[in-house]
């Protein structure tokens, strides 16, 4: 069962790993924001990672975040920590709009546009202001939650009515492969697809690509990613309790 000590070790190995592959393409290790993946693991683990450093997590379902949360924030404050900033990257029915507002900073996974204008709508009932990003859906993959990148340009233009959601990037989760290699392209166009948006009504604060897992993030980060979801590299093996 995973400690905190692992997960102490691992993390610095995780930063190295980070610091090399952005030294390979010359840039540098603080472009890029490493996210905790923490679906399905115990909030002591993420405590755990936030007292090793880790200042960024991220939780894929609402009704799971809705208990850990606060769970995690009570630990944090009886110890004297600051609260990490936390990302919703799963996908997100507009019903779940007013609890993610409440609960998340960042929400990574806002692909059409009635679930901007709810999230938006519950921000401004919450007098919120968020980060948000554009995911988009590059593998067409229809379980799959994403924009089509055809549509993208839509959605960034009607991103431009939202006063309290801030879009800073895109997020894409390519098709599963077991060769990190076979994710590159992938990688590629969704840079590709930001550099063609910069410009654009929506896109004033448009810098950042979150993409890359466990398993091919070193190979995101040579594609200029800046924001890397890693779970099973943290936290272990997502059937641990």
């Amino acid at each position: 069962m995973t400690s905190g000590t692992d997960i102490e070790s691992r993390l610095a190995s995780l930063r190295e790993r980070i610091a090399a592959a952005a030294a390979r393409v010359g840039r540098k290790p603080t472009e890029i924001t490493l996210v905790g993946v923490a679906k399905r693991k115990r909030a002591e683990l993420v405590v755990a990672a936030v007292r090793a450093g880790l200042r960024d997590l991220a939780e894929n379902y609402v009704q799971e975040a809705a208990t850990k949360i606060p769970a995690v924030r009570a630990q944090l404050a009886s110890e004297g920590l600051a609260a990490p900033r936390w990302h919703f990257v799963g996908q997100l029915q507009r019903n779940k709009a007013r609890d993610v507002v409440e609960l998340f900073d960042v929400i990574a996974s806002v692909d059409r546009e009635p679930l901007g204008a709810e999230l938006e709508r519950r921000a401004i009932q919450q007098d919120r202001r968020l980060d948000v990003l554009l995911q988009v859906n590059l593998s067409g993959e229809p379980q799959k939650g994403g924009v089509e990148p055809s549509a993208l340009p839509a959605l960034l233009a009607a991103s431009a009515r939202w006063s309290r959601l801030r879009v800073v990037g895109l997020m894409a989760v390519p098709a599963a492969a077991e060769d990190p290699e076979a994710s590159r392209p992938a990688f590629a166009r969704l840079r590709a697809l930001r550099d063609e948006l910069r410009g654009k009504a929506g896109a004033e604060r448009l810098s950042g690509l979150s993409m890359g897992m466990t398993g091919d993030f070193e190979v995101a980060i040579e594609e200029g990613a800046t924001i890397v979801r890693l779970g099973t590299a943290i936290f272990g093996a997502r059937s641990e309790p």
